[in-house]
């Protein structure tokens, strides 16, 4: 069975060219892109890459000892896998280091089609016990998988130990209170869906607007807060706004607060995790300059056996807040 035995690859999000550089040039061992359409989970506008820059980002990451890795991570459309398919194929044809994959179709296609291009288990494929991954690996020779942000440390470790290929976990950024990404929510309120259109609240849905000296942000024809002259105002999504029930005005279904892992980066690496991964795509240079330089500065005290530097992230995380998540499930 696989267990890591060298020190945790740092996976980057890059949503356009230049945050791809700025991801390698800050630390990243591995930057994660998607093409500039529906076949990737961050299908928003003016992201993405077209198979022009993704072939020049290839170039620029290995030049820099990088990997490039190509998210082609929603659910096609039936009767239409054209689209997913040709992402597959480009993905191979470009040098990609690896794709991350969560259909199970088009894991069969680019196991069948190209046995030598290296396959990654997406999040989105909810693969949370070492029976599920099996399968993944057995059938479709995937490497690596990406596990659900739902698991503890120790059942990660667990599970490590228990299957033949590489675990990554989420180490930084946003979380969601459904089965990683899928969203029955958004895609009430706005009628795309996050796993088949690679959108949670589309910005073409997301309005601003001052009432009575607050500041409300809608989702559609939701209204999703209110905030008054001085709060952090989060982008609106359903999970994380402000309703009013009996209870009283407040985040029914999650407060707004980043997962931030540094401090558990020890018992990561004990748990024989082979990487860490970064949420962002959607995010801006100086959030992944950030998160980046800080991982790898905490990443390089840790393989030299030093206590790792106290920087903050507060600024730049959701709500101003972070947080262990699942990892520690405190709650139990």
């Amino acid at each position: 069975m696989t267990r890591n035995a060298g020190p945790l690859e740092l996976i980057c999000p890059a949503g356009t060219p230049a945050a791809l550089r700025t991801a390698v040039e800050a630390g990243a061992d591995a930057v994660y892109c998607g093409f500039r359409d529906e076949t990737n989970a961050r299908n928003f506008p003016g992201l993405n890459f077209s198979c022009e820059e993704m072939r020049e980002g290839i170039a620029f990451a290995h030049r820099h000892d990088a990997k490039l890795l190509i998210a082609i991570n929603t659910f096609p459309r039936a009767g239409d896998l054209g689209p997913w398919q040709r992402a597959v194929d480009n993905a191979a044809a470009l040098g990609a280091d690896a794709i991350i994959l969560a259909d199970i179709g088009l894991l069969a296609y680019a196991a069948e089609r190209h046995p030598r291009l290296r396959l990654h288990l997406s999040v989105q494929a909810a693969a949370a016990n070492a029976d599920a991954v099996a399968f993944y690996v057995k059938e479709f020779g995937v490497k690596r998988v990406v596990l659900p942000r739902v698991l503890s440390v120790p059942e990660i470790a667990a599970m490590t130990g228990a299957v033949a290929c590489e675990t990554e976990v989420f180490a930084f950024g946003g979380l969601c209170v459904m089965t990683e990404g899928r969203c029955s929510l958004s895609s009430y309120a706005t009628g795309k869906s996050p796993n088949m259109n690679g959108v949670c609240s589309p910005a073409s849905h997301v309005s601003y607007g001052e009432e009575n000296g607050y500041l409300v942000s809608r989702l559609g024809d939701f209204t999703i807060d209110r905030a008054a002259a001085g709060e952090p105002v989060g982008y609106p999504t359903l999970c994380k706004g402000r309703f009013k029930t009996s209870f009283g005005i407040g985040h029914i279904f999650e407060d707004p607060v980043s997962l931030d892992v540094r401090t558990l980066l020890p018992a990561l690496r004990d748990a024989g995790v082979s990487a860490l991964k970064i949420e962002g795509r959607q995010r801006s240079r100086a959030y992944v300059r950030s998160v980046v330089s800080a991982f790898r500065a905490s990443l390089d005290a840790l393989a030299r056996g030093e206590t790792a530097p106290q920087t903050t992230l507060t600024a730049i995380t959701e709500g101003q807040s972070a947080t262990c998540g699942a990892y520690l499930k405190t709650w139990r």
